[in-house]
């Protein structure tokens, strides 16, 4: 498709992942003519901005990101943005959005397109879309709304915020988006386990050991300490890129791959996740908090944390189905701040198996998300000079001149908003079934809490978090493969 018409309302048009992310990869989609002549973006914040101001901030924002720019391209392409000063609280002001919207749509002739997209604080999310639609914004043509994470703070808020959206918007219209299932390795797990016969025909319970998945950061909270204590890592990572990596690790093969088919199959599995009990969550679970270094604070005097707080930087846990290719098959995550580095993969370690060198271990499947992207299998083979088994990799890598033609998440997730493609985006019934996992050990560790009885491991910053997360294995033999 190329030259879609729409009218985009940005709702924090001036905030920083508008600046970073929204802008640059429009700029690639207009340079690739998805957009082109027939569309406008409205900006929208309570800062004072005029229309030429909101220009200036896409230009340096695409010039931030781009080594080379034709800047008549680019001029053209800012010209199409215009601002709107807007408290989102007011009601009066969603008449002059409304106003302003109707006046691009004629002048570039959208036909009546509209694509919403919620880039502030989450606080905000329910109220604009109540107002979008009791101020009847939505347009003539099509209505698409992008929402960005957290949708909600447990199952309860998330039930409300879906109703207020769903009252303006149909499922099949709302995008709730998610920035891992843009990234190349993530999209590259369904090829992967597909079509190649090597790993599909072993991608069972009967050759997969355990599935573990890290999600590594290295800084701490910084100036998020005010939110991040309100959050935590279960909330913040695993509610969300965590348990999407895991659906696709563990999910059926589609039927097709059709949006639809792709989230039947993903409804299908999580269907038979299995909701941990108190006891497994005091087994299966640990939570974790940095402590300081001589160069940087422990969590507890990070600015704006509660000096008491029992919010984790660190989780570690496991999760399993009853359906599925690996059903029963224990799949662990760990996520934190203040890791060694930061690194995001995924170990699929495969069964032992008995030989006659004895010393042979266990294969392993490996998928390297960031800041690599590769795909590696772990293999035995002979030493060369001496008697014995050495371990090889196999290495499925991209060049740097492919790496370069690689699209930021936000660009390609951008691109399937405007084409109406939602197979990488969350479906309620999904987000769903998350939200009850992740209440339960919410639930289970306030309890703990209130008891005066919370675990919280303390681990030393830059390590690979704390020593009580391989206790969660369900054997001896199990480990953690990235140390």
């Amino acid at each position: 498709m190329r030259n879609i018409p729409v009218v985009m309302i940005i709702f924090g048009g001036s905030g920083d992942l508008a600046h970073r992310k929204l802008y640059p990869a429009l700029f690639n989609l207009y340079q690739q003519g998805l957009i082109h002549d027939n569309f406008a973006v409205i900006g929208t914040a309570r800062r004072p901005w005029s229309h030429e101001y909101l220009r200036e901030q896409v230009s340096d924002a695409v010039h931030e990101t781009h080594d080379e720019v034709d800047e008549n391209s680019l001029n053209h392409f800012a010209s199409h943005f215009y601002y709107q000063s807007h408290d989102v609280t007011n009601v009066e002001h969603y008449e002059t959005l409304k106003k302003l919207a109707q006046e691009l749509d004629d002048r570039y002739c959208a036909h009546g397109n509209r694509l919403f997209y919620m880039a502030m604080a989450p606080r905000f999310f329910g109220t604009i879309a109540t107002h979008i639609n009791d101020q009847c914004l939505t347009g003539s043509g099509f209505n698409r709304i992008v929402v960005e994470k957290p949708f909600g703070h447990d199952l309860a808020s998330a039930e409300k915020l879906n109703k207020e959206i769903t009252a303006s918007f149909n499922e099949e219209d709302i995008f709730r988006i998610d920035h891992y299932l843009g990234k190349e390795m993530v999209q590259n797990i369904m090829p992967m386990r597909f079509t190649n016969p090597l790993i599909k025909n072993i991608w069972s319970a009967d050759y997969i050991k355990n599935i573990q998945v890290t999600l590594a950061e290295q800084l701490g909270v910084e100036a998020r300490g005010g939110y991040y204590d309100t959050s935590g890592a279960l909330r913040d990572m695993v509610q969300n890129h965590i348990f999407q990596i895991i659906t696709l690790l563990a999910m059926p093969e589609p039927k097709d791959l059709t949006s639809a088919g792709v989230h039947k199959a993903k409804q299908a599995l999580l269907e038979s996740m299995i909701i941990p009990s108190p006891e497994e969550v005091k087994k299966d679970f640990v939570r974790g908090q940095y402590l300081g270094s001589d160069t940087t604070f422990a969590y507890k005097q990070e600015p704006n944390v509660d000096e008491n707080s029992t919010t984790e930087t660190f989780v570690a846990g496991k999760v399993k189905f009853k359906e599925g290719p690996v059903a029963g098959v224990p799949i662990y995550f760990r996520t934190g701040k203040e890791f060694k580095e930061k690194k995001n993969r995924i170990d699929i370690v495969l069964k032992h198996i008995n030989n006659p060198y004895g010393q042979a271990h266990s294969n392993n499947i490996t998928i390297e998300i960031d800041p690599t992207s590769k795909i590696y299998i772990t293999i035995n083979g002979k030493k060369i000079d001496q008697p014995g088994i050495r371990r090889e990799n196999l290495t499925y890598e991209f060049s740097k001149s492919e790496m370069a033609k690689v699209p930021d998440g936000y660009e390609r997730l951008l691109h399937d908003v405007f084409v109406n493609d939602s197979t990488n985006f969350t479906h309620w019934s999904e987000l769903k079934r998350y939200w009850e996992f992740i209440d339960s050990v919410e639930a289970d560790w306030q309890k703990e809490n209130e008891a005066g009885d919370a675990k919280i491991a303390q681990y030393l910053p830059y390590r690979m978090g704390p020593k009580e997360a391989n206790d969660i294995f369900e054997t001896p033999t199990e480990h953690w493969i990235y140390e």
